[in-house]
């Protein structure tokens, strides 16, 4: 085996190298298995996480972006070779890969891309039914909070509105190389049986960034953008604030605000 030390961690791709094998096992199993049979692992790194992928009955594929990473990951993981993406996972069409077929997603995921990875996920979630790993702790609990917390935010109506979020469990900076300023967070989304929304999704995205963008005014404030009928802004939801609402209540505003534009 090559030397893992020689993969230096890259400070503008975000890179904390998790060195402990028994968090890196741990993380592996998160994945359920179900409905799906191959996983996409984002920022493999050095492969800690992946070579536990690699003993599930499935089918690992890894993105990543780093060369030295991709060197030593060929050198070392040679069955894993012919399914090493050396792309730009936020760029990159997955499915000349997956061709239209489900998969997971798994990883110790880059900081400065991960809530651009949970977007990325939200527009393909018909091919994704599980996703699960690592981000800063705090990004991890926004994504799981509930309305009425100072954290819920787009992220956490959008995430699940499609998906069921769960916080696992708290990674110490101490096992990573080098260890991030700030503790980590390890989640697990499982999208939802009917995630398949009464409403228009493309609006309900607007609807909930626009509300999230003014999180201090009511939403007959923030929603102003719509040109909603003097009738529909008298309603009652439109008294409160963003946070107030919960997924199902964004859902049904959504409605509202569709019925109204097309009156």
């Amino acid at each position: 085996m090559g030397n893992q030390h020689q993969v230096k961690a890259k400070k503008h791709l975000g890179q904390h190298f998790l060195n402990d094998e028994s968090i890196a096992k741990r993380i592996a199993d998160t994945l359920s298995l179900k409905n799906y049979k191959t996983v996409l692992e984002i920022g493999p790194g050095t492969g800690v996480l992946t070579k536990y992928l690699l003993k599930k009955d499935i089918t690992t594929h890894v993105i990543e972006i780093d060369t030295e990473s991709v060197e030593y990951l060929k050198n070392n993981y040679l069955n894993l070779a012919s399914r090493i993406i050396e792309k730009d996972f936020l760029k990159y069409d997955l499915n000349e890969v997956f061709k239209g077929e489900p998969f997971a997603i798994i990883g110790n995921f880059p900081y400065n891309i991960s809530t651009q990875i949970v977007f990325k996920t939200l527009e393909m979630r018909d091919q994704i039914p599980e996703f699960s790993g690592m981000f800063q702790k705090e990004v991890a609990e926004r994504i799981c909070s509930k309305e009425g917390s100072k954290v819920y935010g787009i992220l956490s109506v959008l995430a699940q509105a499609f998906y069921d979020a769960e916080y696992l469990f708290t990674v110490p900076p101490e096992v990573f190389n080098p260890p991030p300023k700030v503790e980590s967070g390890v989640l697990r989304l499982t999208r939802k049986e009917n995630y398949t929304l009464p409403c228009n999704d493309k609006l309900l995205f607007k609807v909930v960034k626009a509300a999230f963008q003014q999180r201090r005014k009511t939403l007959r404030n923030s929603l102003k953008i719509f040109n909603l009928s003097d009738n529909l802004r008298e309603d009652v939801i439109f008294g409160k604030r963003p946070e107030q609402l919960s997924v199902q209540q964004f859902i049904e505003l959504t409605q509202l605000i569709e019925n109204d534009i097309n009156e």
